[in-house]
């Protein structure tokens, strides 16, 4: 699938519309934009309009219009909208707003794409406007290695990435460190080379922090409807790992790794020590190694086999945000036309605990979680399974017990937009 494109500086520069300004990403694509010939900012679309304008003049952009929301784009003057507003009911709307417009779409928002990206992409192809997703994130980056990978015909066992922030391990205190949290943790000191049950006692000592995050199950859900990839299970089995075990980690059950169905997606959290370098949220592909003869020498030159030497991992550590997409906004104005997405699996919740009827839902937080409802991948399936991320403002409309899971006869209001739009993907894929 064809996401980046070489710098083209032919013709008048590609007008950029940005929405979800005023964010991490929005920081970084704008700072990237000022370096690459061919693409000007033209609009940014944020309610936090001051903030947007302090961002500006750090940057030392000028002449770029600032609204609040849609109703104040001008879209006869973009050529390509990049939505990362990271909300569906906002998110899609921009979407097909600029598509309407004839506006290509760069989508970066995770959250829109399981809900109603297959719909969006259609909507655009229909339109005669190109939809792609952005470089930069993992849902791009992992699709983009995963093509590469196979159009050299290896053979992918599994694929994924890590975590968003690593476990960082010091042997000279015994303490394990995720972003903010500590935990003491010396046994972990005796786990630090893989051996039998390793995976295990790893995930009991640091069974007391939050590893799990809905962004790590939504960009998975991505990946899957780009790829047909799908995961092993619905949990994902978030191994605690260092990324030189990959290639024995994912090797497939009968050879000591973690893997039942080829080409399964999954997330690790990456384990390493303080100075050793992060794996910063990248991604990875394991592969089955061919020629005994080749592999042992490209182990030779230090990367990742296995220790009985059928696999092997290929990865990329790293996501740059915002610095990497200006190749996919190039790619969509004028690259061929993308491979469409299909619905392979659908991003669902189950209840952690029970729930009442008349229990409402809200979609919070950096990584956007759901409290009380733990985020699943589930092969796609008629039926009645409701999407996580429609969740946002719906109100259960009977009990249900822990371990339930939800669908949409359970729930009431939900953005009736986007659920027909999901519906819309269902039937056709």
């Amino acid at each position: 699938m064809v996401i980046q494109h070489e710098t083209d500086t032919r013709g008048a520069p590609l007008r950029v519309a940005l929405t979800g300004a005023h964010g991490g990403y929005g920081r970084t694509l704008l700072a990237q934009l000022k370096a690459v010939p061919g693409l000007t900012p033209a609009v940014l679309v944020d309610p936090d309009t001051a903030g947007v304008h302090t961002m500006l003049a750090e940057l030392g952009l000028t002449g770029v219009a600032v609204v609040p929301g849609g109703s104040g784009v001008d879209w006869s003057e973009v050529d390509v909208l990049v939505e990362a507003t990271g909300r569906v009911t906002a998110g899609v709307g921009y979407a097909r707003a600029a598509i309407a417009a004839g506006c290509h779409v760069v989508m970066v928002s995770k959250e829109i794409e399981t809900v109603a990206g297959v719909a969006l992409a259609r909507e655009a192809a229909a339109a005669g406007v190109r939809y792609l997703p952005g470089d930069g994130d993992q849902p791009a980056n992992l699709i983009r290695l995963l093509a590469w990978v196979e159009r050299v015909g290896l053979e992918v066992v599994a694929l994924g990435k890590s975590s968003e922030y690593d476990l960082v391990f010091d042997p000279a205190t015994g303490k394990l460190t995720q972003l903010d949290t500590t935990i003491d943790a010396p046994g972990m000191a005796e786990l630090l080379e893989l051996s039998e049950n390793t995976l295990e006692r790893r995930a009991e000592l640091v069974a007391g922090l939050k590893r799990r995050a809905a962004a790590d199950y939504c960009e998975m859900t991505v990946v899957s409807q780009y790829t047909g990839a799908l995961p092993d299970t619905e949990s994902l089995h978030y191994p605690v790992a260092r990324p030189a075990e990959l290639a024995d980690v994912y090797a497939e059950r009968e050879h000591g790794g973690l893997i039942g169905t080829p080409r399964s997606v999954d997330v690790f959290s990456a384990l390493r020590l303080p100075g050793e370098a992060s794996f910063a949220g990248g991604v990875f592909a394991v592969v089955r190694t061919n020629d005994p003869e080749t592999w042992q020498l490209l182990a030779g030159k230090g990367h990742v086999v296995s220790r009985d030497g059928r696999y092997a991992c290929i990865y990329w550590p790293y996501h740059l945000m915002g610095v990497e997409t200006p190749l996919t906004i190039l790619a969509a104005a004028h690259g061929p036309d993308p491979a469409p997405p299909a619905r392979h699996a659908v991003l669902a919740g189950r209840t952690g605990r029970a729930f009442q009827a008349g229990d409402t839902f809200a979609v919070e937080g950096h990584h956007h979680e759901v409290a009380g409802i733990d985020p699943v991948i589930r092969p796609a399936e008629p039926g009645d399974t409701l999407p996580f991320y429609l969740l946002g403002g719906a109100r259960l409309v009977r009990d249900v017990p822990a371990g339930h899971l939800l669908g949409f006869a359970d729930v009431t209001g939900y953005d009736e937009t986007a659920a027909a739009l999901f519906h819309a993907a269902g039937e056709g894929r």
